[in-house]
């Protein structure tokens, strides 16, 4: 990652809400939702992946593929990826749980996890993206404006699935695909969400954060929570949006879309319908 890129993100931070997470253990729902979602989209390729590139370590420990040797690695805090060394030559398979969504410079990283890979290797991520915690932001963004006349960044900005699958493309990856799927999770009340978040170390690691809310911040964001975010039994909904993203290395021998101008046969005739003219 280059200096000139803006630091939407505290990496060191990230690393201390990973560790707290380690320590506080506790049901990583998101996590597991996140890895049964990789597995349903690889069980339909027919393809034996030798080696696979686990970028979190999630799917190296959870991910049972067979004859696959998993290799783990991470971005360190300049985001930069150093793959094992064993393997040089790059890797058929690389998988990302949960981890890019906090990065600064995604498109770099996603162009590392290409070059990691071996020339028609796949990737498969997983990230947070879309609507995840619209509820608490606009909570948050109410209690702040109510009591101190602000708003400042709480909650970390998400990206839609079209800019995702974009920047597959930019990152040069053949045959891009990104899709959404949504949970909704309800709570008994706000700090149960509070909670859920540092068991899964997915409390904010922005750079422009804040300290504490006061406690008039708390009570008029909880109150807000309460009024728009809560089903007809007073349960608090919370969105998570897990945005897949899976992309090929470039390779030869895979399809590629014809030239323009190059079909043989109208559209109108392929349908069996009759052509009109604007």
């Amino acid at each position: 990652m280059t200096d000139e890129l803006p630091r939407i993100f505290d990496p060191r931070l990230r690393v201390l809400h990973k560790e707290r997470a380690a320590r506080l253990g506790g049901d990583r729902f998101l996590v597991n939702e996140a890895l049964e979602g990789v597995r349903e989209r690889l069980a339909p390729v027919n393809r034996h992946f030798r080696t696979a590139l686990s970028l979190d370590g999630h799917a190296a420990a959870n991910l049972q593929v067979a004859r696959t040797a998993w290799q783990v690695a991470v971005f360190d805090i300049n985001e930069q990826l150093t793959a094992p060394a064993e393997v040089s030559d790059g890797f058929d398979l690389a998988v990302s749980v949960l981890e890019l969504h906090a990065v600064n410079d995604l498109p770099g990283a996603l162009v590392q996890i290409r070059r990691a890979l071996k020339p028609d290797g796949l990737f498969i991520g997983a990230v947070l993206g879309g609507a995840t915690l619209h509820e608490l932001r606009d909570s948050l963004a109410a209690g702040e404006a109510a009591t101190t006349g602000g708003i400042s960044p709480r909650v970390a900005p998400m990206a839609d699935v079209r800019d995702l699958g974009s920047l597959l493309q930019r990152a040069v990856f053949a045959m891009p695909v990104a899709d959404l799927e949504r949970t909704t999770v309800r709570y008994r009340d706000f700090f149960g969400l509070v909670r859920d978040l540092r068991v899964m170390g997915e409390t904010s690691a922005l750079t422009g954060r804040l300290g504490r809310l006061r406690r008039d911040t708390l009570a008029a964001t909880i109150a807000h929570y309460q009024e728009h975010h809560a089903d007809l039994d007073g349960r608090l909904r919370a969105t998570f949006d897990i945005v897949y993203l899976t992309g090929w290395a470039p390779h030869e021998s895979q399809p590629k879309p014809l030239r323009p101008g190059s079909a043989k046969m109208r559209l109108a005739d392929a349908l069996g319908v009759k052509e009109q003219k604007l």
